[in-house]
């Protein structure tokens, strides 16, 4: 222990006080600043006075940490985990498409390797199976339930916000991390995921986990901690393939000029870290790809049965250009065209119901971004404050970039991508600006900030009619308010440094206001199906969100196809839905149904053409050929739940668990989702014939021919799937294979269910 020293601490200005920009060629502030305004030291482990035990550490955080911080902290992490399990189970099995695979995993250890859908190994998933091993592992200990599948997710949240105060807080103050992590807490497409089955939970964790050891290296040019990086990109590509490497470039380049070591040796731990990146996620893609194929599981979305096919095509390229071979339709072309998957451009992140997802803070996102790196515009090259902006806004820019161009498959929620950045950026500028408010001009982009912040949120909050008005006109209230509490604490004086104090705290709940009452909203509805949104419904949210139209440019459904068309440009038919039903927009109507045609998709489960009305939270029902179907039990806005799963009745559940054990899959069925409805539902393997969309090649109809001879399926049940039909340019296998099976076989209801028994064929 060192000895205490007499010397009294330097006296800090007032509150007011002008606080200078980083001397030429210093990358530490005026001595007269608090340390924790700009960078917090490694903590003295010798500081006197400090309590010795792990549990005291915990509570009290660093030496250098003000007493409210690390309980600020702790508490942080509670509320979020709160937050995130809050009537969880309301989404039942969320995604049925990812928790079949995760019921596969837990009862088949090739099938939790391969990530297939079923336990017999028919078929994978479309991505790689990272994602799935921690709900898969949860459940092999729990159980099969919506709390063990869901949990691991809701943990993942928690985990990343601290993460991320983590990164912030090492270089600037408790408060900025704080701030930052709340951010991230209330994104609403971050509580929709977080609380949900899909890969971006984990993918989000690993990409801040990414950065902060990205930043950790540039401290000291530390090996260590870039090959570490590596690792952890590796990993995260075997979440989600080539989306978890969107953000390599600007990092790497940001370790190549910042970093504090010779060139030469910071291009050589670039390759460390690269090879360990493709050691990280290519033993397991070896594996696959050297696995005999006739003894493993076919790769779910791919054509060729390649996981390279699949990651390089339908889950690569292809969502770039919209090319996916297999896909259930194309998508809008770069530079502002429309599509399938909404409008391509610089404001698609602001349209319709995508912006109530990720867009309030990412105007002032972008303003923390110019004004940190304007305050350290004199810093030099290794500058960890500055190089902290550069990482984290250029992971915001090129995730930005390209959500907003790509003209493939787009979802609202993949914009979780974009939440750790803006949350990072908000957090750090914020603080900086903070600290320096006896500036004119830093109180004025304070300001401006909130104010911006407030009437932006104001129209995100009016795009969902009737939905608490009033919440509009408190936002732009406190924003104005606070702007000017802000602009007085640029003034010389405690009085007015106290109103700025109260403007910051009112700028604070205007800026948060909306975004926190979408996310209230979000957790209190339960999100099922492929694809889901955060918050109410929104006026002109359309499918799958941009621009308030429907694909194909009409008020409905592009028509042509086996599909629906009311006002839609002639074409390639979208799905019939279950039961006919189509999903509902903001007015209430569904179309009308279409008749069979060429290039439509099969129908989904429920069968038939029909009708359907809708309402504001986009489900449907209707009355099908073949029985009744509801699309959509997502809730929230725009589509809720796309591609949701059938509803099996107890007597189809009955009848596909009688003499399961006799047969390899209990019943196939045509995709993905309708296939792990009923696996789920009885607890046996399904077969799903086309993977996802109905539309890959397997099995081949020679094959399925075979293990019908075979006496390895029991049943097969009509109906399902988005692309039998061929997709887009996929295969047509799934539609071979449901001629032949009508052909041979006699069909019989079982609730409002078409099954054929495979053992009995006709005589």
């Amino acid at each position: 222990m060192t000895a205490p020293s007499n010397t009294p601490p330097p006296a800090y200005p007032p509150a007011g006080t002008p606080a200078p920009a980083y001397p030429p060629g210093s990358t530490q502030p005026p001595a007269y600043l608090p340390a924790e305004a700009f960078h917090t030291p490694v903590a003295d482990e010798t500081a006197p006075g400090r309590p010795d035990s792990r549990a005291a550490r915990l509570w009290r955080g660093r030496p250098e940490d003000p007493a409210w911080a690390r309980p600020a902290f702790l508490g942080l992490l509670l509320g979020t985990l709160v937050l995130y399990l809050w009537d969880l189970s309301a989404s039942g099995y969320a995604n049925s498409f990812y928790s079949a695979a995760v019921q596969a995993g837990s009862q088949s250890w090739k099938a939790f390797f391969f990530g297939s859908s079923d336990a017999a190994n028919a078929i994978t998933v479309d991505k790689p199976p990272a994602a799935l091993w921690p709900m898969a592992l949860s459940v092999r200990l729990f159980g099969l339930g919506s709390w063990q599948i869901l949990v691991p997710e809701a943990l993942m949240g928690v985990a990343t916000v601290g993460v991320l105060y983590a990164a912030v807080r090492r270089r600037f103050s408790a408060g900025a991390g704080l701030l930052a992590g709340a951010v991230l807490a209330v994104t609403p497409v971050a509580a929709l995921m977080f609380r949900f089955n899909n890969p971006d939970a984990l993918l989000a964790l690993l990409m801040v986990t990414a950065v902060y050891c990205v930043l950790r290296a540039l401290e000291g040019a530390r090996t260590r901690w870039l090959v570490l990086a590596g690792v952890v990109f590796g990993l995260a590509f075997l979440t989600k393939t080539l989306q978890a490497w969107l953000i390599l470039p600007p990092l790497a380049v940001v370790y190549a000029v910042c970093a504090p070591t010779p060139l030469r040796r910071r291009l050589l731990q670039l390759l460390y870290a690269g090879l360990a990146m493709v050691l990280a996620g290519g033993w397991w893609v070896t594996i696959v790809e050297l696995w005999p194929a006739s003894s493993r599981p076919y790769i779910g979305g791919s054509q060729d049965n390649s996981f390279l096919g699949l990651t390089f095509g339908y889950n690569g390229f292809g969502r770039i250009t919209g090319n996916e071979t297999g896909s259930v339709g194309g998508g809008g072309a770069p530079g502002g065209g429309g599509g399938q998957w909404g409008q391509t451009g610089i404001g698609r992140l602001f349209e319709a119901d995508m912006g109530g997802q990720i867009a309030w803070l990412l105007p002032a996102a972008f303003l923390a971004l110019v004004a940190g790196l304007v305050l350290t515009r004199q810093a030099r090259r290794a500058d960890t404050a500055r190089a902290a902006f550069l990482v984290w806004g250029g992971a915001l820019l090129m995730t930005f970039a390209t959500f907003s161009f790509m003209s493939g498959i787009f979802h609202q929620y993949y914009n979780i991508g974009l939440a750790p950045y803006i949350a990072a950026l908000v957090g750090m500028g914020a603080s900086m600006l903070w600290q320096r408010r006896g500036h004119v001009a830093a109180a004025a982009t304070l300001a401006v900030g909130v104010l911006g912040t407030s009437l932006w949120s104001a129209d995100l909050l009016g795009r969902s009619s009737g939905w608490h008005p009033w919440l509009r006109t408190a936002v732009v209230v406190a924003g104005i308010a606070a702007a000017l509490g802000l602009v007085l604490a640029s003034r010389p004086g405690r009085t007015l440094a106290r109103v700025g104090t109260v403007g910051a705290v009112v700028g604070l709940a205007a800026a948060l206001g909306g975004p926190v009452a979408y996310t209230l909203d979000t957790v209190t509805t339960g999100h099922t199906g492929s694809i889901v949104t955060a918050g109410p419904s929104v006026r002109g949210g359309g499918f799958p969100g941009g621009g308030g139209r429907m694909p194909g440019g009409g008020r409905g459904f592009p028509g042509g196809g086996r599909g629906f068309g009311n006002g839609g440009t002639a074409g390639r038919g979208m799905p019939q839905f279950p039961g006919g039903g189509m999903p509902g927009g903001t007015t209430g109507q569904a179309p009308q149904g279409g008749q069979n045609g060429q290039n439509g998709f099969p129908g989904m489960p429920g069968g038939g053409t029909g009708t359907g009305q809708g309402n504001s939270q986009g489900n449907s029902q209707g009355n099908g050929a073949q029985g009744q179907g509801r699309f959509g039990g997502g809730g929230g806005g725009g589509m809720g739940g796309l591609l949701d799963g059938a509803k099996v009745s107890s007597q189809m559940s009955a009848l596909l668990k009688a003499d399961a054990d006799t047969y390899t899959w209990v019943a196939a069925a045509i995709g993905s989702q309708n296939q792990a409805s009923y696996q789920l539902a009885t607890q046996k393997p399904v077969m799903s014939i086309g993977g996802f969309n109905g539309s890959d090649p397997s099995p081949t109809l020679a094959q399925f021919q075979k293990y019908v001879a075979d006496g390895r399926i029991h049943y097969f049940i009509g109906g399902g799937g988005f692309g039998g039909g061929g997709g887009m340019g996929g295969s047509g296998t799934a539609s071979q294979i449901s001629t032949w099976v009508e052909a041979h076989f006699t069909a019989k209801t079982v609730g409002s269910t078409t099954v054929y028994d495979l053992t009995q064929p006709k005589s």
